[in-house]
């Protein structure tokens, strides 16, 4: 009863009036922001300066949802932190490498193009949520809930005890689908409308990166017995790796399918009816993207243009696809390394210096 008081009062107070916010501020501004603030307790004392209308990004919805929830904030702010480390993780060697800019849209215009890349940023920054919140409950550094309570697995050995401490990605979801979506919600979008269209498509990505956390937990178990036998197995409800989850996220990004607008301007369907409908854990997208070749303020592109490339790869690191055909400098690099390690007994590491002298190539 007690978690379910908490949830109501937030979403009564969530229906108050939106405020007006930059279409490219973003929540995903926590991400970058010095965690030293959130460890101010005195900062959400009634009658002191609130820290919730302070940060840019958030939405009216938000704002509220933080001054509810402020012991939540760090974990956001640590989903926001994995979904762009991942972002460029995934595209490092891609033309768009996920870059971040010094302002409050954190990718830039990029994210104002309905394009496969805004796509991508909005699901690994859900999954972020979902991620950071479900293991903050685990390690009781959130008031409103703990350890998982998920049931039993049918298939685990029936002489395995089911309990531990697991991630509660039930309440990670739950959270994560409230606080990200309350933004698109805010604001009602007449039909065939551009920003209607982009509200479908935000939030659809947005589930479809939660669901990349929540369909693939894992059960994880631990030994006990003398001397390790393992007569006795205890285990628990574990999250996925975030790089799992990332890997997941750009095969679905590189499969993502085109949408448009129905007959009624109500819902958005795929644009090819060769290809299969998205489930709910597919990417969409309305726009094609740029190609990123050149330098565009307008698009967010920073181009290729002075960035390393492999000239032996045949992929989109490589030389020619990364260059967009416009060829390559090579040049000499030194590096210094550690080489020759051995072990000696007992217990540290020597190891000599070495150099060596490597080709590097980078695009015109």
């Amino acid at each position: 009863m007690a978690r379910r008081r908490w949830w109501h009062r937030g979403v009564l107070l969530l229906c108050l009036q939106a405020m007006v916010v930059s279409a490219l501020d973003m929540w995903w501004n926590l991400g970058v922001r010095p965690f030293d603030t959130w460890r101010n307790p005195q900062l959400y004392i009634l009658g002191a300066t609130p820290m919730c209308t302070q940060l840019k990004g958030l939405s009216a919805g938000q704002t509220k949802f933080c001054q509810l929830y402020h012991d939540h904030m760090p974990s956001i702010g640590r989903g926001a932190k994995m979904g762009i480390g991942e972002c460029q993780y995934q595209f490092r060697f891609r033309r768009w490498n996920c870059s971040t800019v010094d302002d409050t849209s954190v990718f830039g215009p990029v994210v104002a193009i309905a394009s496969r890349e805004a796509a991508f940023t909005h699901a690994i920054s859900a999954a972020g949520v979902v991620h950071a919140v479900s293991r903050s409950c685990r390690e009781g550094e959130l008031a409103s809930c703990g350890c998982s309570r998920a049931r039993r697995p049918k298939d685990l050995n029936r002489d395995w005890i089911w309990g531990g401490c697991g991630d509660n990605i039930e309440y990670g979801y739950r959270f994560a689908k409230a606080f990200v979506d309350v933004r698109e919600k805010e604001k009602n979008h007449p039909r065939h409308s551009r920003d209607l269209a982009r509200m479908i498509m935000n939030l659809h990505n947005n589930e479809a990166g939660r669901k990349s956390v929540y369909n693939y937990a894992k059960v994880a178990c631990k030994c006990h017995g003398v001397s390790g036998s393992c007569s006795l197995k205890t285990c628990w409800q574990q999250l996925p790796s975030f790089r799992e989850v990332g890997d997941r996220l750009k095969d679905k990004y590189d499969g993502a399918t085109e949408v448009k607008f129905n007959k009624r301007g109500t819902k958005l369907v795929r644009k090819n009816k060769r290809y299969n409908r998205p489930s709910r854990e597919d990417v969409i997208y309305l726009d094609e993207s740029p190609d990123y070749c050149t330098s565009d303020p307008d698009t967010g592109s920073f181009g290729t243009i002075g960035r390393e490339c492999n000239r032996n790869s045949e992929g989109m690191d490589g030389c020619n696809l990364l260059c967009c055909g416009r060829g390559y400098n090579t040049f000499k690099r030194k590096l210094v390394e550690r080489c020759h390690c051995k072990f000696y007994w007992c217990c540290y590491v020597r190891c000599k210096t070495c150099e060596r002298i490597v080709d590097v190539h980078t695009c015109k």
